[in-house]
Formats: structure tokens, C-alpha cells, sequence
């Protein structure tokens, strides 16, 4: 048996194992490096393009539940996150270079898989999945569209600024994790502390600040005359968009102050901007929820007047590129299987599936359900008391008229049974601990295998 994987990120990456290790050969097509996108810096698999975090790692957390599912089932993705993990208080941040190379490893190595470096211009007849992420090429998105009759689905994502470690003025900036004040200096992120008027000051110079215009990323929706819902997803807009929304909106956005105290000063700082250890040797820090659409020259500028900034060097500005998404309500079920074909699969981001880890899920489900159609088995869809199958259930049922991308999150679950007048942490323990219990379940009626990751 063989199959088709377009797309070597995470959902390409996680479908392929999955599929390989059910015994279906896989040519895996990624174009990197031979055409590269506007957001990736290397041809490696499963490059993390944005933050390097994968989320929470409690179960009580949904992006932590999601991921101890995805270990139930053997994903290959979270193993390697697991191994390339960095300090970052409750959250799963990796070291991103040590990352793609513990997939890569995998996958170009096993004798099932064949990796192509090939840009994949049209839907072959054969069985495939397409995870070709958000920056699907042009000619292959006419493909898309050509084969689902359907207006694709835009928005712009953002990504954040990477800055050198050395030259973060620590007599300013301190370590420390939220609530964790008796730890000093032993905290997993750098903080960079404002009073009430540097807060102020930098908010109106966020909002003045020149931007670069969207037309010069991808003029690919006026060109064609697609169809486009919204500009911004609302999951990852730009820091200077936000400030426009009300000049406190950063303040209680990701430059909440709550649960950290300035060393200098011995209480709270009025707003803070939190920096995260991007790679296992600790000399890159990337700004926490800094994504941003400004000329480099102008977040030079206005990115130095934070605290302990003043001589940053930045190693990687922010930027914005177009996403594309399909119609995932008309065109999917819940297996990721194309409701007009058997043997065509979509997964990742494509599909309107948000966050790294979702994006590995879906791959997860489609790798294992392309499986199971080219071997004659029912194909599988998961509980909707289960994380992963309360996001799938969304993304291929919700109005398509407010269809915008999801991540992981508890209101995707149905309610509880019975009046428990529980509180949210409570609550959360509940719908985790049922969770589990029915991905177990789940798991036997189908007879399901945990694959391998060894």
C-alpha cells in the first residue's frame, strides 16, 4: 500500500509516522528548500515557525490534555517535544533546531518513506493527504479550489521577534515565573518590568508606528478574486492592533503584570513584557505574544523603549504572512477524510485547526484513518468527550458563516451531566479525568495500536 503526504510540517510529519507505521509506504512532498514560503528560515521538517512553546503541560489545561491523548495514541511529534524540551515554567517549549531534527531523524530515515523535495502543484488521483499548512502554495491552492468549489478562507498570522540574550540589560529585566515570587533569579522567563508612564508612552508609539502593508506580503486574493472573511485571526493579533483596541487592552493582554514582582521596586510592575528561551543553548529569547506587523526599522524603535531592551539585538524581526484554510464544515468529517473522495485526507492547518498541537492532532487522525481506509477498516472518529475529537468535531462542524480557526480549549466539550456546581479548575480536572477515560475506551472498541516511537 502506499499514499501521498503533501506538506512536511507538523500535521505532514505526524500523519506520515502514523501511516508508516500501519504498513503504508509514504512519499512525503515538502518544497522546502528548493521554494521556500515567506515565514520558514530552513527546509527542515516540521520547522516551528511562530513561538516555540506547545502550550500547558497540566492535563487540567486543554492544550496539556491535548497533548497527554496524543501520547496515549504514540504521536512521534510530542515525543520529540518531549525529549527537546526547555525550561518554561508550566508550559512545553522546545529548542526548535533540536526539534525538527528529532522528527527529521525519524522520518527520513525509516525504509517506509521516501522524502521528496518537490513543490506538489495539483490533488493526485491517488490516496493523499494534504497538510500543505498555511502557506500552501499558489498553484496547489488553485488546485483546492478547483477540486472543492469552494472560495478558500483567508487570514494573516503574525510572528514574533527573537532577541539575542546578551543583550538583555538584566540590572533591569529579572527572572521569574507568574507566582513564583520567593524563587528569585530561578524563575524560566525574563521579564521586562514598566511603571504606569513608560506603559503609556510605548502604547502611543505602538498605535503611531508605521506598518508594513498587507498587499506586500500576498496579493494572491486580489489577484484571483477569492474570497476573504476576515484580515486578523483573532488568536494571534498583531501587538499594534491590539493597542488600538484601548490603551490598557496590552495591559491585560500579554503584558499582564499578575503574579510577578520587580525585584527593584518590591511589588507589582504596572504591565510586563515576558521573553521566552527559544533554544536548548539559551542565548535567543523570543518576545511572549509580540507578534507584529510593523517595519523592522520602527520595532527596532519602539521595541527598545521596554525596560531592559534599550541594546537589543534582534536576531529575527516579526513579520506577517497570508494563512489560507478550508472550508472544513462543507468539505470534511471528523476522520479529516474529503466527504467527495475516499481515499483524499486534509490535516494541519489547512483545515482550520489552530496551535501546534492541534495541527499535530489532526495529522495523527488522518494519517491513522488514510490507514485504515486503504486497509478496509472502519474508519475512526474520536469521542467528543475526548480533546481531540471535540476540536475535530468543530472544525468540521461549525457555521461557516463564523468558521474561523480553533485551538484547544474546554468550551468545545459538551457539559458535564448533572448540576456539580463545580468551579473552572475543577470543572477542567473533570472533563480531563472523563477525557482520558474515554480515549481509553475508545481506543480498545477500535483496536486502535499505540504506534511506536522508538
Amino acid at each position: 500500500m502506499k499514499a501521498l503526504v503533501i506538506g512536511g510540517g507538523l500535521a505532514g510529519c505526524e500523519a506520515t509516522w502514523q501511516l508508516v507505521q500501519r504498513g503504508v509506504s509514504v512519499c512525503l512532498y515538502e518544497m522546502r528548500p528548493r521554494k521556500n514560503t515567506k515565514a520558514h528560515i530552513s527546509g527542515d521538517l516540521a520547522e516551528l515557525v511562530c513561538s516555540n512553546s506547545l502550550g500547558s503541560k497540566f492535563r487540567n489545561r486543554a492544550s496539556g490534555l491535548l497533548k497527554e491523548e496524543l501520547r496515549q495514541l504514540g504521536s512521534l511529534l510530542i515525543r520529540c517535544a518531549d525529549e527537546s524540551s526547555l525550561p518554561a515554567g508550566g508550559a512545553l517549549a522546545v529548542d526548535r533546531k533540536a526539534f525538527s531534527r528529532a522528527v527529521g531523524q525519524a522520518i527520513e530515515t525509516h525504509p517506509l518513506v521516501e522524502v521528496i523535495r518537490e513543490e506538489f502543484i495539483k490533488i493526485p488521483e491517488t490516496a493523499c493527504i494534504i497538510a500543505s499548512g498555511p502557506l500552501t502554495s499558489q498553484l496547489l491552492t488553485e488546485s483546492i479550489i478547483t477540486k472543492t468549489q469552494e472560495s478558500q478562507l483567508f487570514f494573516f498570522d503574525a510572528i514574533a521577534p527573537i532577541v539575542l540574550r546578551e543583550t538583555i540589560n538584566m540590572d533591569i529585566a529579572f527572572r521569574a515565573s507568574r507566582y513564583e515570587s520567593n524563587k528569585p533569579d530561578e524563575g524560566d522567563y525574563i521579564n521586562c518590568p514598566m511603571n504606569k508612564d513608560e506603559y503609556f508612552a510605548f502604547i502611543e508609539a505602538l498605535i503611531d508606528a508605521e506598518r508594513i502593508p498587507l498587499r506586500a506580503f500576498d496579493n494572491i486574493e486580489k489577484e484571483k478574486g477569492y474570497k476573504s472573511k476576515k484580515i486578523f485571526f483573532e488568536g494571534c493579533l498583531p501587538v499594534e492592533v491590539l493597542a488600538k483596541r484601548g490603551l490598557r487592552a496590552l495591559a491585560f493582554g500579554p503584558m499582564r503584570p499578575v503574579g510577578l514582582f520587580d525585584p527593584r521596586i518590591g511589588q507589582r510592575p504596572y504591565a510586563v513584557v515576558q521573553l521566552r528561551q527559544d533554544n536548548l543553548a539559551g542565548d535567543l529569547y523570543n518576545m511572549v505574544g509580540f507578534q507584529t506587523n510593523l517595519k523592522y526599522s520602527e520595532q527596532k524603535r519602539i521595541f527598545r523603549m521596554i525596560p531592559g531592551l534599550e541594546q537589543a539585538e534582534f536576531v529575527r524581526y516579526g513579520q506577517m504572512h497570508r494563512n489560507t484554510y478550508i472550508d472544513s464544515p462543507k468539505l470534511l468529517d471528523e476522520t479529516m477524510q474529503f466527504r467527495d473522495r475516499d481515499e483524499l485526507f486534509f490535516a494541519g492547518q489547512i483545515v482550520g485547526v489552530e496551535g501546534y498541537v492541534g495541527n499535530i492532532a489532526s495529522g495523527l487522525i488522518a494519517g491513522m484513518n488514510l490507514a485504515r481506509s486503504l486497509n478496509g477498516e472502519k474508519l475512526a472518529s474520536f469521542p467528543l468527550t475526548t480533546m481531540m475529537g471535540a476540536l475535530m468535531h468543530y472544525v468540521t462542524h461549525a457555521e461557516t458563516q463564523d468558521f474561523q480557526p480553533m485551538k484547544a480549549n474546554f468550551g468545545l466539550f459538551p457539559p458535564l451531566s448533572g448540576d456539580l456546581h463545580l468551579r473552572k479548575k475543577e470543572r477542567y480536572q473533570v472533563y480531563s479525568d472523563r477525557a482520558l477515560k474515554d480515549l481509553q475506551a475508545f481506543i480498545s472498541s477500535y483496536g486502535i495500536m499505540r504506534t511506536s516511537v522508538l
